[in-house]
């Protein structure tokens, strides 16, 4: 059984059951229509009080979980927590949690699910907890990723809302994992003589429809053909989700003096074993030719060596692509050889950089 009494303390939170006292706080929310109150929350004022006095705390008493008020330093309730689907034979549970709006983007869901998840297994015994998320919820995605979960898999299809199905990511927490997120290449911006090279943002949306629509483009770069702005968007969420579970990062360069979209470089396959990624990069139809896809190549390929502590950066270039394999020779890496029908039937001429080569 959960205490009914918990009282968990954050650097800037406390974890606590509903009651009373919070009527105030509760109709404002209602009345507001945000939602991000437990399930079985009043959708209307009426509600309140029986809501507080019981049906919040059902879930204590049946032993399958809690549900806490997450307060600021002002008590002030600004998001809620939970525990649910306990089985105490197997002691397993699962972490739910809600933001008010106004107070999303502050770090207040990581810091509560850390709390929550450190007393679960120190004070309450429990040896896994699971986590839940939408694949498209970036957010939820990065709060797992932060507080130390490990992405298991997904689940296709897994989840019906208003707008259609949904798959549905699993991330798992064990009582002796490491409390440290996995590992992933931070959010960052850099800088070379012409270009900001930065995180990809919903602005770039058209820009990269565009360079992926171009004839050139389409003819050497894997890219879906018909290329619309619907996949521009797909592909920044998919960097993003790879880079939360620490496979990838892109960047958007744009030039320094105008602001003007130039190229998008982007790390996969990353391994943290052996500290190695494979780089690629498109330039925007009217960049090419001014040395941007290598200035910027170089540029993150010196960051991930210095920064990150990698070993090794591979890039692959189609034989008969031979503006590419002048990017990547410009950028300072160096030719092994030709890997045979490496991609899609085509051979591919393979280039390395590693810390020694750098200037």
């Amino acid at each position: 059984m959960f205490d009914l009494d918990v009282n968990i303390a954050t650097e800037r939170l406390t974890l606590r059951p509903f009651g009373p006292r919070d009527t105030p706080r509760i109709r404002s929310i209602v009345k507001s229509g945000v939602r991000f109150l437990p399930p079985g929350a009043p959708a209307k004022t009426s509600g309140i009080a029986q809501w507080l006095s019981r049906g919040v705390h059902e879930l204590s008493r049946s032993g399958q979980g809690v549900h806490l008020a997450m307060t600021d330093a002002d008590g002030l309730i600004v998001g809620a927590i939970s525990l649910f689907k306990t089985s105490w034979s197997t002691r397993t549970t699962e972490v739910g949690y809600g933001v008010h709006p106004y107070y999303r983007g502050r770090g207040f869901a990581t810091e509560a699910v850390r709390g929550l998840t450190r007393w679960a297994f120190e004070t309450a015994g429990l040896r896994r907890i699971d986590l839940t998320a939408n694949l498209d919820n970036l957010a939820s995605l990065r709060v797992a990723h932060k507080a130390g979960f490990t992405w298991e898999g997904v689940l296709r299809d897994a989840v019906m809302e208003v707008d259609g199905p949904h798959d549905l990511v699993i991330f798992g927490l064990l009582r002796d994992d490491s409390r440290s997120p996995a590992d992933s290449v931070p959010r960052a911006e850099l800088r070379t003589p012409r270009l900001l090279l930065r995180p990809h943002t919903l602005a770039d949306v058209p820009h990269l429809a565009a360079t992926c629509a171009d004839p050139l483009t389409q003819a050497q770069a894997g890219v879906p053909r018909d290329y619309t702005e619907a996949h521009a968007v797909a592909y920044i969420d998919h960097v993003e989700r790879m880079r939360t579970r620490g496979a990838g990062v892109g960047w958007t360069g744009e030039v320094s003096e105008t602001g003007r979209y130039a190229v998008n470089v982007d790390l996969r396959d990353l391994d943290w074993d052996n500290r190695t990624a494979e780089v690629g990069y498109m330039t925007a139809p009217w960049a090419r030719g001014h040395g941007y896809a290598g200035e910027a190549v170089a540029a993150i390929a010196r960051w991930m060596f210095e920064q990150q502590g990698f070993a090794r950066i591979q890039l692959r270039a189609v034989v008969g692509n031979v503006a590419s394999q002048r990017v990547a020779e410009k950028a300072g890496f160096l030719r092994e050889g030709v890997a045979r029908a490496g991609l899609g039937g085509e051979d591919l001429v393979v280039y390395s950089l590693i810390p020694a080569d750098l200037p």
